[in-house]
């Protein structure tokens, strides 16, 4: 059995550099929280999309464990558009309804679901029967549970929380359970 924590980051500052913007005071406490949280569950191995808020939510965890936060690029935040977007709901609600559909220099759902899928599919090949932490996004996070199970879909993202943990655990490259930690 292989596990895979998946995090999505805990509460951020927003500023316009997505790959720089920091965890907020709450979301640097969460981060705390979480850290005494998943510590007890021996975790072997903790991975990170390259994002500072993914990095700040999951770096206590591997600091707990005497590990290194791996970086991973594709376990980063899908690219909505190159460009600020008029109306955030809508144009998210749009590339779900359209999963082939591509904001102007965006990533598609389709696009987004396949490097994350990938990424993972590479960690339960690489790290089979580990605990292994992943920080990532919500919106990928998503994507990416969604390929093993359907029901993981919009309206399911909509009511995801920040910081938030769902327990994974694998057969090879079978989904066998999840859970909300």
């Amino acid at each position: 059995m292989t596990t895979i924590y998946f995090v999505r980051h805990a509460h951020s500052i927003y500023t316009p550099d997505e790959l720089k913007r920091p965890l907020s005071k709450q979301g640097l406490c969460d981060a705390d929280r979480l850290t005494k949280m998943l510590t007890k569950k021996e975790i072997d191995l903790v991975i990170a999309s390259p994002y500072k808020r993914a990095i700040q939510t999951v770096e206590g965890i591997a600091r707990a464990n005497g590990k290194e936060v791996m970086i991973n690029q594709a376990f980063r935040e899908r690219l909505l558009s190159s460009e600020p977007v008029d109306d955030f709901h809508q144009a998210i609600s749009k590339v779900w309804s359209n999963p082939a559909f591509v904001w102007p220099g965006g990533e598609s759902n389709i696009d987004a679901q396949r490097r994350g899928v990938h990424a993972t599919l590479e960690v339960l090949k690489q790290y089979e029967g580990k605990r292994i932490v992943v920080g990532t996004h919500g919106n990928l996070m998503v994507l990416i549970m969604q390929y093993f199970d359907r029901r993981f879909d919009f309206s399911f993202w909509q009511q995801l929380a920040m910081p938030d943990v769902y327990r994974l655990e694998f057969i090879g490259q079978e989904l066998k359970s999840v859970k909300r930690i």
